[in-house]
């Protein structure tokens, strides 16, 4: 029994020559299999399918089990369209979990950045973006990845360097984030990258590690300032609005005074013009009036009183004069 070897593509089987016609059906089932297992595919749900036929693009297929002419004339190229991706910048992500651990190598040749002030920031951040067009970012671009991360890099370089280096480091990192954002957009747009930008998020912005313990004492340094001048200024809005508020009481207090004086002295006036222009009408009449009035007045504050008839000569023994007498307040 003579056996013969026969290459099928890229598999090599062997025949039996003595029995020609078990080894040619064996030869058609293998072709059929072949011919079925290259002729259908699956696209996965966050996949899209391109056709290239004989290198020319011919269809991008949706997710789903598609056919395709197989020995090698159509070929596929599966791409992830919704999954999201993600480029750093100053640094790398070793593995994500419970805890994520980041390598320890330092990318200063990223993250270095110049201020609009000639001042150098480490900065690090993340680009995250989805694939819109497969095409595109298959064959546009010799490597889109590298493109992306370039005009990434290009984008950060150029909206930094117009905010100084306190106004990166504080109020500015978020703005800077989103300039970065529309610009990285436009020129993806522009070298036909085919995809969408998603997010820029700086995720640390630092003085250079050479120069940070001395930044850090700065701020220190800067932070007892602020606590300090707060410290006086709260002190020293305590004693002036109390000042403040006693000045405006006393103020307040003489307008009131002021205000009772001249009601008083108003009331007097008013009351002097009545009598006398009773006084005009009946002038001993207004006289005797006055006269009582006033009597009524001092014998009202007087404790100890004693009237006398002015025709007497000795003093009565009924006049009872004696302390006690005179400690009730009575008239005898």
């Amino acid at each position: 029994m003579s056996k013969k070897q026969v290459k099928i593509g890229d598999q090599t089987f062997e025949i039996d020559t003595g029995k020609p016609i078990l080894w040619l059906i064996g030869i058609a089932v293998v072709i059929v299999l072949i011919t079925a297992a290259t002729s259908f595919y699956t696209v996965g749900p966050s996949e899209r399918g391109l056709i290239l036929r004989f290198g020319k693009h011919i269809k991008t297929t949706t997710p789903g089990l598609h056919w395709k002419i197989p020995w090698g004339i159509d070929e596929l190229y599966k791409v992830r369209t919704k999954y999201q991706y993600k480029e750093e910048f100053g640094f790398r992500t070793t593995s994500t979990g419970v805890k994520t651990q980041y390598d320890k190598s330092e990318y200063t040749d990223e993250s270095w950045i110049l201020t609009g002030d000639l001042n150098i920031t480490d900065m690090k951040w993340i680009v995250q973006y989805r694939i819109s067009k497969p095409y595109n970012f298959l064959f546009e671009i010799r490597n889109p990845q590298e493109t992306l991360r370039d005009i990434s890099e290009t984008a950060v370089r150029k909206i930094a360097g117009n905010y100084s280096f306190n106004e990166s480091l504080e109020d500015k990192r978020s703005l800077i984030g989103r300039k970065a954002e529309d610009m990285i957009s436009e020129l993806a747009e522009d070298y036909k990258l085919g995809v969408t930008i998603k997010l820029v998020q700086l995720k640390d912005v630092l003085p250079p590690a050479p120069v940070r313990p001395s930044f850090n004492e700065v701020n220190e340094a800067q932070q007892e300032q602020e606590t300090m001048i707060n410290d006086a200024q709260k002190r020293y809005n305590k004693v002036i609005y109390r000042a403040r508020g006693e000045a405006e009481r006393n103020i307040q207090e003489a307008k009131g005074y002021a205000v009772d004086r001249v009601n008083s002295a108003e009331g007097n006036v008013a009351h002097f013009n009545n009598l006398y222009d009773q006084y005009v009408k009946a002038p001993r009449v207004t006289k005797k009036r006055l006269q009582l009035e006033t009597m009524e007045k001092v014998l009202k504050k007087v404790n100890k009183k004693h009237i006398v008839d002015d025709d007497l000569k000795n003093v009565l023994p009924l006049l009872n004069i004696s302390n006690k007498g005179a400690s009730k307040g009575g008239i005898k």
